[in-house]
């Protein structure tokens, strides 16, 4: 039983995980925080349904189960990067030198406005969708893994690992490190700091949309307001393992998933989303810059 539930807790920490590194890597850059991400993996979640539902309608799910949500995750990433690109070109890069309170109110502003778009275009009420197809159970060791849980921890895993070979081994990962240590230095080395910025929330908005789906999958059910609660707690996750520090997201994520399912489990579900906040105090007490944060020390 207990074990069941660390790997119930590692699949919810996985999706808190792919959000939180969004908030961490634009953090890491720009140093304010992106609140209008939990409206991604929202629209991601309502993205994946949509077309899960067409792919149904048009026989691809039953003969191809595969094919169906290869094709259903990679137009959502798509979708769902196009957002993520839209929204730091009108919403945040006019406001790069403004005081810092503005580009806060922009990104308040604009998850409030898709959470109304979205609610406007698809209506208040919860979307539903069941894939039979993923029904299934494996058995290991005498622990019951869904098809779906498979699925979740596999993904989740891939991407976070693919996601810090790209951070620390690659030409485009050293100039967002270049970036994020320095922008005007970086620029002045010939990196082009407007497009490593859009960069950072593209690539966010993708891991984000990889989670909404996997959660539409799993869950089988989403409305317009699931973004708020899912991005609060991947903030938190992110804060927990230290705000800046990709690895940090992604420890604070499955911390954060852990703690909740077990508290879940063997105190009382009905405060399920106090846990992780309590976690959170326990941490930034002990260490206020979260497990993997630094403190940085002005040189004057």
């Amino acid at each position: 039983m207990f074990i069941q539930q660390i790997i119930n807790g590692l699949t919810l920490g996985s999706v808190y995980s792919l959000i939180a590194l969004g908030y961490t890597m634009v953090y890491g850059i720009l140093e304010f925080i992106n609140f209008a991400h939990g409206e991604i993996y929202m629209i991601g979640a309502y993205l994946g349904i949509i077309f899960l539902t067409f792919f149904t309608a048009v026989g691809l799910t039953t003969s191809n189960i595969y094919l169906s949500l290869f094709l259903t995750m990679i137009l959502t990433i798509a979708f769902c990067c196009a957002y993520g690109y839209l929204i730091e070109r009108v919403g945040y890069r006019p406001l790069r030198y403004a005081p810092r309170l503005s580009p806060l109110i922009s990104a308040i502003g604009i998850s409030i406005f898709l959470q109304n778009f979205v609610m406007f275009t698809q209506g208040a009420t919860d979307k539903v969708i069941r894939v039979e197809a993923l029904d299934g159970f494996v058995s290991v060791w005498g622990i019951n893994l869904s098809y779906l849980q498979v699925a979740i921890l596999t993904v989740s895993f891939v991407v976070m690992i693919g996601l810090n070979l790209f951070v620390n081994k690659t030409k485009i990962g050293t100039a967002m490190r270049a970036t994020a240590q320095d922008k005007i230095m970086a620029s002045l080395v010939g990196i082009d700091i407007n497009m490593i910025i859009s960069l950072v929330f593209v690539v966010g908005a993708g891991l984000a949309s990889v989670a909404g789906v996997m959660v539409a999958g799993y869950y089988g059910l989403v409305n317009y307001h699931i973004g708020y609660i899912a991005g609060l707690k991947a903030f938190t996750a992110a804060v927990l393992g230290g705000i800046g520090s990709i690895q940090g997201a992604m420890i604070g994520g499955l911390i954060l998933g852990i703690v909740e399912t077990l508290g879940s489990a063997y105190v009382s579900s009905d405060y399920k989303d106090v846990y992780a906040f309590l976690i959170l105090i326990v941490v930034l007490l002990i260490k206020p810059t979260g497990l993997l944060g630094q403190r940085i020390e002005d040189k004057i």
